[in-house]
């Protein structure tokens, strides 16, 4: 099955062929390394086919999570392909330097998933004993947005409005921020607060039944 090409990354040229098939030899690990590093889109192609599966397994053992493991994946590949003038092959293994990308990426999914639970906790204890059907749909949505209901999102909605709500980025640094182009982000955005004030809808609906 052909791996999926990271979010934010250009399109790849047909894949290159990286040896045969029990792995890849160490000189076929260096033209990758240092194709990458020149911005060759086919080494980006061959090198996520290469280790993409070792970032994921890697992202979840840790987060437990098979959905988050694959965020977790795109997001390495394209910090990889982004950040590619800073890496050096001479000095170091291409497989190695993507080991140390993802455990940036893992603390940062960890510290994104603590953030909502703590966010979480506070929303809860702040709303107890009170009725939000009184309160203006705007407020309310405030408040949802805190809760665990953003986690409910199909990832590429939650992603957005996280950064957005967490972060405090704009519309257009997120856009810069993930590679996606505005308008895509500006629907996402859309998308995922029509289908919070749904729920909305149907937890005021709730608490007014009681």
């Amino acid at each position: 099955m052909t791996a999926p090409r990271p979010t934010g990354a250009p399109a790849p040229s047909p894949a290159v062929t990286t040896g045969d098939a029990t792995g890849v030899d160490t000189d076929t690990d260096d033209r990758l390394a240092r194709g990458l590093a020149d911005g060759d889109e086919q080494c980006l192609a061959a090198a996520y086919q290469r280790w993409g599966p070792l970032v994921q397994t890697l992202a979840a053992r840790t987060l437990g999570d098979p959905r988050e493991a694959e965020d977790v994946t795109q997001q390495v590949f394209v910090a990889a392909w982004r950040g590619r003038a800073n890496f050096r092959p001479e000095r170091g293994s291409l497989p190695a330097w993507l080991t140390g990308i993802t455990r940036r990426k893992i603390a940062d999914a960890l510290s994104a998933r603590t953030r909502r639970i703590e966010l979480a906790a506070s929303l809860g204890a702040s709303l107890k004993g009170e009725s939000p059907v009184h309160d203006e749909p705007e407020r309310i949505l405030d408040r949802v947005v805190l809760t665990e209901e953003l986690s409910r999102l199909p990832h590429v909605q939650r992603d957005v409005l996280e950064l957005a709500f967490f972060a405090d980025l704009t519309q257009t640094q997120i856009a810069d921020r993930t590679g996606m182009p505005l308008g895509t982000v500006k629907s996402h955005a859309r998308r995922g607060l029509q289908r919070m004030r749904r729920s909305l809808v149907e937890l005021a609906g709730a608490a007014g039944g009681r």
